[in-house]
C-alpha cells in the first residue's frame, strides 16, 4: 500500500514544480517586452530659439547715492531775550522772508528810543560848536581873537561831529537788534520742529553760543551724492580724451535715478560737482547730481540708485538675460547648429539693458540661440526648434517643419 501512495505524492510535487517554472517563464517574457518598449527612441525636446538683437545702445554705470539738500540752514538767535512767539507749524514749507520766531521786542524798542534821543542832543552840540567856530573866525578877521582860540573852536566842532557819527552808529545798531527780534526764513524750504518753546530765554551772539531754534532744508532742487571707484574714474577720463563724452568736470553730464520701489530709471538730472581729490581711505571720488523735486518726492537722507553715462552710443548684440546659462565658471549660450543639434558657445557678457544682456564676444550675430527650454538643452543634443512669431499682436511659437 506504501508504494502507490509514494508515487502519487511524487507526481503532485512534480506538477507544482512545472507550474512554478511556467509562471517564472511568463514573467521573464513580460519583462523582456517591457524593456523593448522602454528602449524605443524618444522624440527630441522642443526649445524656443531666436536670433540675437542688434541695436544701438549706450552703457550706463550704476551707483548707490544719497539725497542731500542743496542748502541747510540752522536758525539761531542773533540777540538775547525771551522767546515771545512761534509763527509756523513744525515740518511745513516756509517761504523766504516769512517770520518764524519772535523775541520780546520791548527792551530793544526802548534802546532805539534812547539812542534816538541821545542823537538829538549830540546834533544840537554840533550846531552850537559850528556857531562858536564861525564867531571865532570873524573875531580873528578883526584881530579881536587869537588863532589858538580859532583852532580850539575847530577842534570842538570836529569832536561834536564825531560824537554825532557815533550816536548814529549806536542808533543803527539798536535798530538792527530790534529787527533781529523777528527771525525770518532766509530761504524757501521745509522747516523742522522747533527746538525752543515760547517763554524760554535764548542767547544770541556767536554761532558757538547762540541758541539753535530750528533747521531749514531746501527741497527743490535737491542733490544726490555718490562715489565712483578708481576704475570708473579712469574709464571716464579715457572716454573724455577719446571724444566719447565730455568730462563731468567740464559739462553737466546726464544722470538717471531710481527710487527703492522703482525698477526703471524715470528721473533725470545732471552732474553739478566732481570732488577735486579722492578719499584716501577708499580711493573713491565723490560726485553730486542735481534733480528737480516739485512734488517733494525726494527726501534728504534716503538712498537711491543712480546711473551715469559710461560710453558713447555703439552697435551691440543683445539676447534675453534668461538665455545665458552657467557652466562652472563660464557663461554659455546654446546655439542651434547643423541638424538641429545644440552647441554650447562661451560668451563674454556686457551690462543689462532692461531684460536684455549685451554680448561682448562669442557671437557673430547670425546664429539662433535657445531662449526657452534650457532645462532640456544639452550640448550635442538634437532638438525640435520653435521660433516666436508675431500673429495678431501676440507672440506665438512656430515649430520648424
Amino acid at each position: 500500500m506504501a508504494g502507490p501512495a509514494c508515487t502519487a505524492r511524487a507526481r503532485m510535487h512534480l506538477a507544482r514544480r512545472l507550474a512554478v517554472s511556467a509562471l517564472s517563464l511568463a514573467l521573464i517574457c513580460a519583462g523582456c517586452d517591457s524593456h523593448e518598449e522602454d528602449a524605443s527612441p524618444m522624440a527630441p525636446p522642443q526649445v524656443t530659439v531666436m536670433p540675437p538683437v542688434r541695436q544701438e545702445i549706450t552703457d550706463w554705470d550704476e551707483f548707490t547715492g544719497r539725497f542731500v539738500s542743496t542748502e541747510r540752514i540752522e536758525l539761531r538767535a542773533r540777540v538775547s531775550g525771551y522767546l515771545d512767539a512761534i509763527a509756523f507749524a513744525d515740518g511745513q514749507v516756509v517761504r523766504r522772508g516769512d517770520m518764524l520766531f519772535r523775541i520780546d521786542p520791548r527792551p530793544f524798542e526802548a534802546a532805539v528810543a534812547e539812542a534816538e534821543a541821545r542823537l538829538v542832543g549830540l546834533r544840537s552840540q554840533v550846531t552850537l560848536a559850528e556857531r562858536e567856530f564861525d564867531r571865532a573866525k570873524n573875531l580873528l578877521q578883526y584881530r579881536a581873537a587869537s588863532e589858538a582860540n580859532l583852532e580850539q573852536r575847530n577842534q570842538a566842532l570836529e569832536a561834536a561831529r564825531a560824537q554825532v557819527a557815533q550816536g548814529e552808529a549806536t542808533l543803527q545798531r539798536a535798530r538792527l537788534d530790534l529787527e533781529f527780534t523777528r527771525i525770518r526764513a532766509p530761504v524757501t524750504g521745509r522747516i523742522g520742529r522747533h527746538l525752543v518753546s515760547p517763554g524760554n530765554l535764548v542767547s544770541g551772539g556767536e554761532a558757538s553760543t547762540a541758541t539753535l531754534l530750528a533747521t531749514i532744508v531746501t527741497m527743490d532742487p535737491i542733490d544726490v551724492v555718490f562715489d565712483i571707484d578708481q576704475a570708473a574714474a579712469l574709464r571716464y577720463v579715457r572716454l573724455a580724451e577719446s571724444g566719447g563724452r565730455p568730462s563731468s568736470r567740464d559739462a553737466a553730464n546726464p544722470v538717471q535715478l531710481a527710487l527703492a520701489d522703482e525698477t526703471a530709471f524715470p528721473h533725470h538730472g545732471r552732474v553739478v560737482f566732481v570732488d577735486n581729490e579722492a578719499d584716501p581711505g577708499t580711493g573713491t571720488i565723490r560726485l553730486r547730481a542735481r534733480f528737480e523735486n516739485p512734488r517733494d518726492l525726494f527726501v534728504p537722507g534716503i538712498f537711491a540708485r543712480v546711473r551715469l553715462v559710461a560710453s558713447q552710443p555703439y552697435q551691440a548684440l543683445l539676447v534675453p538675460d534668461a538665455a545665458v546659462a552657467t557652466d562652472q565658471s563660464r557663461r554659455v549660450l546654446y546655439v542651434l547648429g547643423p541638424g538641429d543639434t545644440l552647441e554650447a558657445r562661451q560668451v563674454a557678457l556686457g551690462p543689462l539693458h532692461g531684460d536684455m544682456r549685451v554680448i561682448r564676444d562669442g557671437l557673430r550675430g547670425d546664429e539662433e540661440i535657445v531662449v526657452n527650454g534650457l532645462m532640456r538643452a544639452r550640448a550635442g543634443q538634437a532638438v525640435s526648434p520653435r521660433r516666436p512669431v508675431e500673429s495678431g499682436g501676440r507672440t506665438v511659437s512656430e515649430a520648424r517643419p
